[in-house]
């Protein structure tokens, strides 16, 4: 069921849905766009949308220009924070949001993204962030091969440290949840590799480049297994890791989406079920049952690279039910937004 559709104004790339109470219709949409030239210039935005699964609505309330946004993210829910939203942008910059809102007795009338901090980390571009489980340090991958370590503190944004990861662009570099000085990275030169922070950083703690036969584009661990991961490439498959056993996936066989494999978002409730970004094949949403991957809804509305997805955090009503969970999806070259309810009873 589609709730709305928005045309934007750039290339479209990343979307998220604020995670934070009273916050939870907020969502996010990020747009990329490279304009030729020496030396070229790449340009994006950040647009805000109030998305109302109830009365099936779909209003952007806020809007601003912004260097070219590669990947964005809004810090962890817990310890009463207040939503701020970071993003990575072409420049080298890695900056940080703070979300100001004003609605009326019935509707959410306008949002705005006001800058707290940023930092330039280098003259490369930023390809993906990522927040720790406390919000105090966010991982960044850079396209010339780095990882970069930056800590935030007291409305200010101080680089840790920053190394040389990979021979190639580091598309996803992200903490372990359960074990915050862990951090892996995932990059187009095919490796799949561990860092330990309070280590070396000029050596691995593991490393895996013989499972992926393309590009590792993005990696994500498990919020309810703390051995438990995902990989998604550009060779199209999703596979799962015990990272207690690096050598080789869970399932060898793993599971092809038909497209690149560019974003995995773990469902916010439901144990287990993923929505992915395929690139060339639309959206899917995939159950987990331990070695067994299953495609269990496909969504092909858009004409165009699929890059962003992500589930809304739906709120309990007064009898604690659930309303359904809205997924916003984008694609790139047209430019196109979409809101929707998936098919399948995903909360059976």
């Amino acid at each position: 069921m589609d709730l709305g559709h928005w045309f934007l104004e750039g290339n479209t790339d990343a979307v998220e849905f604020c995670p934070h109470d009273g916050f939870q219709n907020i969502l996010a949409v990020a747009t990329y766009n490279l304009q030729e030239g020496d030396p070229p210039s790449r340009f994006g935005s950040i647009s805000l949308f109030d998305v109302n699964s109830k009365s099936r609505s779909l209003n952007r309330v806020g809007n601003v220009e912004t260097a070219g946004i590669f990947d964005m993210k809004w810090n962890p829910i817990g310890g009463g924070a207040s939503p701020v939203l970071a993003q990575a942008d072409a420049d080298g910059c890695l900056r940080v949001h703070e979300l100001e809102c004003s609605s009326n007795e019935i509707n959410l009338t306008e949002a705005s993204l006001k800058e707290n901090c940023g930092v330039q980390i280098s003259s490369s571009m930023c390809l993906w962030l990522d927040w720790n489980p406390l919000a105090t340090s966010l991982a960044v991958g850079l396209s010339d091969g780095c990882v970069s370590i930056t800590s935030l503190a007291e409305s200010q944004l101080i680089e840790d440290q920053q190394w040389k990861a990979h021979d190639f662009e580091v598309w996803t570099a992200i903490f372990d949840t359960h074990q915050p000085a862990v951090v892996y990275t995932g990059s187009d030169d095919c490796k799949f590799l561990g860092w330990d922070l309070r280590a070396d950083s000029s050596m691995p703690v593991f490393q895996n480049s013989k499972a992926h036969t393309m590009g590792v584009c993005c990696i994500v661990k498990n919020p309810n297994d703390p051995y438990s991961l995902l990989t998604g490439s550009y060779d199209e498959r999703l596979r799962v890791w015990d990272v207690r056993s690096i050598s080789k996936p869970v399932n060898e066989a793993s599971i092809s989406l038909g497209g690149g494999v560019w974003r995995i978002k773990y469902h916010p409730f439901v144990k287990d079920l993923v929505l992915a970004a395929c690139m060339h094949n639309g959206f899917s949403i995939v159950k987990i049952n331990n070695e067994i991957l299953e495609v269990i809804e496909t969504y092909n509305k858009h004409d165009s690279l699929a890059y962003g997805a992500d589930w809304q955090r739906s709120v309990p009503d007064q009898e604690g039910k659930r309303e359904d969970n809205a997924v916003a999806t984008c694609s790139f070259y047209d430019r196109l937004l979409r809101v929707w309810i998936p098919e399948a009873d995903i909360l059976a």
